[in-house]
């Protein structure tokens, strides 16, 4: 992957745009936060699909269950 680097020097005005390629480590960094991400997304649809069960099973819907909540 490419990355996108940009340095801007304030006493001269002069801005520099720079492209290399991400090093190994940036790379397993990168990996192991969409891994993380993935991961937290999983488990907020499953609670989300928990809760609806509940609301099913007591007969209430997302907005009554905000109000009792609330």
């Amino acid at each position: 992957m490419k990355i996108t680097e940009k340095e801007f020097n304030v006493e001269t005005g002069e801005e520099t745009i720079s492209e290399r390629n991400e090093t190994a480590g940036e790379k397993n960094s990168r990996e192991k936060l969409k891994a993380e991400m993935t991961q937290l997304e999983a488990e907020a649809e499953a609670k989300a699909a928990q809760r609806q069960v509940v609301l099913e099973k007591l007969g209430l819907t997302a907005d009554e269950a905000k109000l009792l909540l609330g």
